[in-house]
């Protein structure tokens, strides 16, 4: 299975960039990982939200290949549903068990993801009722996703 996080800008944080590397060397255990790192825009004034949002979803979207029922995209939003370490490795079990070959995780930027690109999305998971920043988000979709498969292979990480 390949799993893609597209990135929206570096990470700035080095504890941050730290922990992702961390995560994305033990995920690539598991599964192939991509992480495109795409330009973000800069920060919007108040009045201008909608449209970076906008751009940046069509950056997202447009760095995942679109290959029919074998890929799915999951939006990160807070509305989305939440799920224990658990559901998650089922879930992507169950996407594997239907011969889904993709998934590609979708974080927004610092002004999060537009409402018209959740829509486009076949699943919309949330981290959280709280919020965290886009480059917190990396590294906890990273870990859970991390844990999934290990949770799916029987190894001791979870435990």
């Amino acid at each position: 299975m390949k799993i893609i996080l597209p990135l929206l800008g570096k990470t700035r944080e080095q504890y941050l960039a730290a922990g992702i590397d961390d995560f994305a060397g033990r995920l690539r255990r598991f599964a192939q990982l991509e992480l495109p790192l795409l330009k973000e825009k800069k920060n919007a004034t108040k009045e201008d939200t909608a449209r970076q949002q906008n751009e940046e979803g069509q950056l997202l979207l447009g760095s995942v290949p679109q290959s029919g029922g074998a890929a799915r995209v999951v939006a990160l939003a807070p509305a989305g549903q939440q799920l224990s370490s658990e559901e998650l490795a089922e879930l992507l079990s169950r996407w594997e068990d239907q011969g889904v070959r993709e998934i590609a995780f979708l974080i927004g930027g610092p002004t999060g993801l537009a409402l018209e690109l959740i829509l486009k999305t076949d699943y919309v998971l949330s981290l959280s009722r709280m919020t965290f920043t886009h480059e917190m988000a990396r590294l906890l979709v990273l870990e859970q996703l991390y844990r999934a498969f290990s949770i799916k292979a029987g190894t001791g990480y979870h435990k």
